[in-house]
């Protein structure tokens, strides 16, 4: 499985240079490219992850999304391969499972009885600027929108908690087995030292 992911991981993350070649960044692209925000450190991933999943999960727009989350990890000193990943959680698979979500959601605070299927509709038949902007005064889009907005506030903020779980478990690992080996060694060098006396 981790070595699957790993695959996946260096397939799909955007590189500095594929960053460096974007359009959309290039005003900002000595920014982005900036040495800091592409070292994976205990502040910085957590970030990533949270950032990824907020802008993945709210602007659910392609290309926009790695775009978006890379320029958010600017004021943040996020991580921003971490970040551009997780866009990827939103998803030709995915999206119509979060639309859905977002609808109901927003239907239950706000009392609405809303659906989706003409968003759908519209993804699906290439709309025009005029027709999305009179489903955007439609009943349906403010549900949509708000209901967007919490799944991925709650979504970016459980991702954090559990890539900073993640990451001080992991290191605490690996403190545990360099204090054994260093143990080890050091047990070691003194019965070499007893059996020399």
């Amino acid at each position: 499985m981790s070595n699957r992911l790993t695959r996946w991981w260096h397939a799909n993350a955007p590189t500095r240079e594929s960053l460096e070649q974007s359009k959309v960044l290039a005003p900002v692209a000595h920014r982005v490219l900036e040495p800091s925000l592409w070292r994976f450190t205990r502040r910085s991933v957590p970030r990533g992850v949270a950032l990824g999943l907020f802008v993945g999960i709210f602007l659910l727009i392609p290309g926009v999304q790695i775009a978006g989350a890379a320029l958010f990890a600017l004021p943040f000193r996020a991580n921003i391969p971490v970040a551009a990943a997780m866009t990827f959680l939103s998803n030709p698979a995915t999206t119509p499972l979060i639309l859905m979500a977002s609808v109901w959601l927003g239907n239950w605070i706000l009392g609405r009885s809303a659906d989706a299927t003409g968003f759908m509709a519209l993804v699906d038949g290439n709309a025009t600027i005029g027709q999305w902007c009179s489903w955007l005064f439609s009943e349906a889009a403010p549900a949509m929108l708000l209901g967007l907005f919490l799944i991925s506030l709650a979504s970016a903020v459980i991702g954090y908690f559990i890539a900073d779980w993640f990451w001080r478990h992991r290191m605490g690992r690996k403190w545990q087995a360099r204090k054994l080996r260093i143990g080890k060694v050091g047990k070691s060098s003194a019965l070499e030292e007893a059996a020399r006396v």
